[in-house]
């Protein structure tokens, strides 16, 4: 079982930058995939990026490509992600999932563990 806690949601200004975190709980992070989701109001949950268990391979939607950075310090069970150059598109609670498999899937059902989520709200 792996519980997933997000912060660093909040209000930015267009162009603004935000760092989202989650923390995880367990002993075997490490072999876990980690990926970030976003579901705006009245839209489905859509995938934004994801990160191998090492951290060595990643892939971002395209919609965040060039703005968003994912990243992960096993050390400390946690998963990033650095969200630059923000637009009022990226509005949406985010959540941080984990997957036991060993692909980065955009598919949010390839995902065993979610978050509760934290807002993001970007002003024009």
């Amino acid at each position: 079982q792996v519980q997933l806690v997000e912060s660093g949601g909040g209000l930015v200004q267009a162009g603004g930058s935000l760092r989202l975190s989650c923390a995880a709980s367990g002993r075997t992070f490490v072999s876990y995939v980690m990926g970030w989701f976003r579901q705006a109001a009245g839209k489905e949950r859509e995938f934004v990026a994801a990160i191998s268990g090492g951290g060595g391979s990643t892939k971002y939607a395209d919609s965040v490509k060039g703005r968003f950075t994912i990243s992960r310090d096993n050390a400390k069970n946690t998963v990033y992600l650095q969200m630059n150059s923000l637009k009022p598109e990226d509005t949406a609670v985010y959540y941080c999932a984990a997957d036991r498999g060993m692909v980065l899937s955009a598919l949010p059902q390839r995902y065993n563990y979610w978050g509760q989520g934290t807002q993001v709200t970007v002003s024009s």
